[in-house]
């Protein structure tokens, strides 16, 4: 990815910062949007997951609509330009405040994760004199294996409405004369890299929308969320994920009624690849029996690995000398503000500078000012 012209270029700038591949951001997105529409499904894009401004632009060409979150995220795509019509809104706890601006943006949908969520979304377009159209989030007690901190499709989770509440939202949005039940809405997890469970998911979502149709209650929407994982180890050999194993073995399982939409919320298997985190070494501590590489970046820039024990592809861009083990760590005042254990670089100064790979999803835009430090700068390249 990083040829000695691009690494000419990345030495102008002050480090810590971030880096975007657009052309790899274009590439992924065609590989996503040809297997998309080869059965006719439609995607919202997580703006979690990136919400840098030229990346965006080029999701929104590619016709994604928007997955967001906040009020804020809805906010930005709705500045952005996305079509409203293309925009859900997630979250257990969605304010007034964003509800109303939500309502008022005239969105496609939102996923509503609870009775009273349900209520005050009617309550408020009442008040507006609108309408607002909700899908029902379900918890299908799937376990992803992912993280514990990503896994949000369990029962014990804090996500989604389960099956033994199904007839009291029933009943709830029967007495609600402003919303209108379009969909059903699934989300298991992140960082999902096994196949088999959204063979599992969809097999789910086919028994809940079946309990729904046997009550005569007509799901217009479909929607699957995301959580398809990415090559963390070997960015280079996998830079886009397997998206047709992803999407056929969804439609082989996934019935579909005549007039449904089938929705996606991908996010990580989009933008994770093209983003790197750019620092430079400040000094080379030797420890007892290891060697520290300290570096200018710390978990303030990049909070996955001390938030997830979360492995990301190190490499130094600089050194040819021979091979050695390092643990790479920032400077923050904090024993997990550690990129990763023994890492094995060519020997490491001062100086060098190191490439954080696989940063384009939950890196910059998770980061904060601990310690007052200031935040990266990001960087868009051709």
């Amino acid at each position: 990815m990083f040829d000695e012209k691009k690494i000419e270029q990345l030495k102008q700038y002050d480090t810590p910062f971030y880096c975007y591949d657009l052309s790899l951001l274009r590439k992924t997105l065609d590989s996503y949007v040809k297997e998309l529409k080869k059965h006719g499904y439609h995607a919202h894009y997580a703006f979690k997951a990136n919400a840098n401004r030229e990346v965006l632009s080029i999701i929104k060409e590619y016709g994604l609509g928007a997955d967001c979150v906040s009020g804020n995220e809805v906010l930005l795509a709705l500045k952005m330009g996305f079509d409203p019509k293309k925009i859900v809104f997630a979250g257990v706890g969605k304010s007034d405040r964003e509800i109303e601006a939500a309502i008022e943006g005239e969105i496609f949908s939102f996923n509503c994760e609870s009775i009273p969520e349900i209520e005050i979304i009617d309550q408020i377009a009442e008040r507006k004199k609108r309408r607002a159209s909700i899908a029902l989030r379900i918890n299908p007690d799937i376990d992803a294996h992912t993280h514990r901190y990503i896994s949000t499709g369990r029962s014990q989770d804090k996500f989604g409405i389960s099956p033994w509440m199904f007839e009291s939202v029933l009943k709830t949005i029967e007495r609600c004369k402003n919303v209108d039940l379009i969909g059903l809405h699934f989300h298991v997890g992140s960082q999902i890299t096994e196949i088999g469970v959204f063979e599992l998911l969809a097999e789910r979502v086919n028994t809940v929308a079946k309990w729904f149709k046997g009550r005569g209650i007509e799901i217009k929407n479909l929607n699957l969320g995301g959580g398809f994982g990415i090559d963390y180890t070997n960015p280079n050999e996998n830079p886009i994920s397997d998206f047709k194993s992803y999407f056929t073995t969804i439609n082989r399982v996934l019935n579909v009624e005549a007039g449904q939409q089938v929705h996606f919320e991908p996010g990580r298997a989009i933008v994770a690849q093209c983003g790197t985190l750019i620092t430079r070494v400040l000094y080379v501590k030797h420890g007892r029996g290891k060697k520290f590489a300290i570096l200018d970046a710390g978990m303030n820039d990049l909070i996955r690995p001390a938030l997830y024990q979360a492995h990301h592809k190190i490499e130094n861009l600089t050194s040819t000398g021979r091979m050695m083990r390092y643990d790479v760590v920032g400077p923050v005042c904090e024993s997990s503000d550690r990129f990763d254990k023994n890492v094995l670089l060519p020997e490491t100064s001062r100086g060098d500078l190191i490439a954080i790979r696989s940063a384009g999803a939950y890196g910059q835009v998770m980061a904060m000012r601990y310690n007052q430090r200031d935040l990266a700068n990001e960087y868009c390249f051709n």
